[in-house]
């Protein structure tokens, strides 16, 4: 049995151009890591690094300010789950996260709603901004725009990778893709009740883009019963495959296991992760993958305790609702009385 990976792979998003002379291989790179391990470190992407050390300036400025101010814009204030979490405010699978923590995702306007619409129609609507730091909001706003780009290309090479048209999932983003961006801070060892930064859990959208500050802390299943570190490399973003894309070549694509283990006492860790996914009304297909990928198929990783839906709208609520009990309890408890009734684990 060949020795399981101590490193997380590295791929040039350049080689992926249609000109490229070494796309097919840049392809195959691609469909191999995304089979086994679900993750790789991504260079060629063409962030500037100002941008990305600018950026992770203002994060830190942010979480530098004192607490009635970062609580001005507490998540608990929006029903569309944007806003600032205090440490120990996240559950994953029932157990604190000890991150603090801010989410932003794309600015629209809130949706009037009649009880007869999807529920998940409640996730749509305005980011909160700090208004003791005004620089933020560009930033964060061009910083969506600029991951999604980066996370639409890399999307369009797992298509070809599978076999498909680079646009076989237009259908399902073009409308407005589900965009999140968080700023998180994870505290010392120290500062916290236990050392899960981020409990085991897998991402739900099409893919996850990790920019990592200079602190590791990110691990990967290895599949076999161990963890590959993740540190961070200048220059570069951590990419994972997420459930969708997973649940769209029915299992062979890898939505992987991963962590966040606290730092050591008396630092931090500063990560923002963009979390890229289809339009909220969407439904994921099953792709016709071509004979030889078909036969290697496994079939969509099921969780009894985190059920999976190809509704999209419907992953992402159940999903938020989860881990925001303080949120779901103030502004959708007429959703967690339904879920009571029905006996859903969601």
């Amino acid at each position: 049995m060949p020795a399981s990976p101590k490193t997380l792979p590295i791929l040039d998003l350049r080689r992926f151009a249609p000109t490229h002379p070494e796309r097919q291989q840049a392809l195959a790179d691609l469909r191999e890591v995304s089979r086994t391990l679900g993750f790789f470190y991504l260079t060629g992407h063409g962030v500037p690094q100002q941008e990305i050390d600018d950026l992770a300036v203002l994060a830190r400025r942010f979480f530098s300010l004192p607490d009635a101010q970062k609580l001005e814009i507490e998540m608990r204030r929006s029903p569309h789950f944007r806003g600032y979490n205090r440490a120990g405010f996240e559950y994953t699978r029932g157990k604190q996260d000890w991150r603090e923590q801010v989410d932003f995702g794309p600015e629209r306007e809130r949706l009037q709603i009649s009880p007869k619409d999807p529920p998940w129609q409640r996730l749509v609507g305005p980011n909160q901004f700090p208004s003791a730091l005004p620089e933020l909001r560009p930033a964060v706003l061009k910083w969506i725009d600029d991951v999604t780009d980066i996370g639409l290309k890399v999307l369009q090479a797992f298509s070809e990778a599978l076999g498909q048209k680079p646009d076989v999932f237009a259908p399902i983003y073009s409308n407005g893709p589900n965009q999140l961006l968080k700023l998180v801070r994870y505290p010392g060892r120290d500062e916290t009740e236990s050392d899960q930064g981020v409990g085991a859990h897998k991402d739900g959208g099409f893919v996850t883009i990790l920019l990592q500050d200079v602190v590791g802390g990110l691990q990967v299943d290895d599949g076999e019963g161990g963890w590959i570190e993740a540190p961070p490399i200048r220059g570069t973003f951590v990419v994972n495959v997420g459930e969708l894309l997973e649940l769209a070549s029915n299992g062979y694509l890898k939505a992987n296991i991963h962590r966040v283990v606290t730092p050591p006492a008396g630092g931090d860790r500063l990560s923002i992760p963009f979390f890229l996914g289809a339009n909220l009304a969407a439904t994921i297909p099953v792709l016709e993958l071509p004979p030889a990928l078909a036969a290697e198929v496994r079939g969509v990783t099921q969780d009894p305790l985190n059920p999976l839906f190809r509704e999209v709208g419907r992953n992402v609520l159940k999903s938020r609702l989860r881990s925001h009990p303080d949120v779901a309890r103030e502004h959708h408890a007429d959703l967690l009385e339904e879920q009571v009734k029905d006996g859903s684990p969601a």
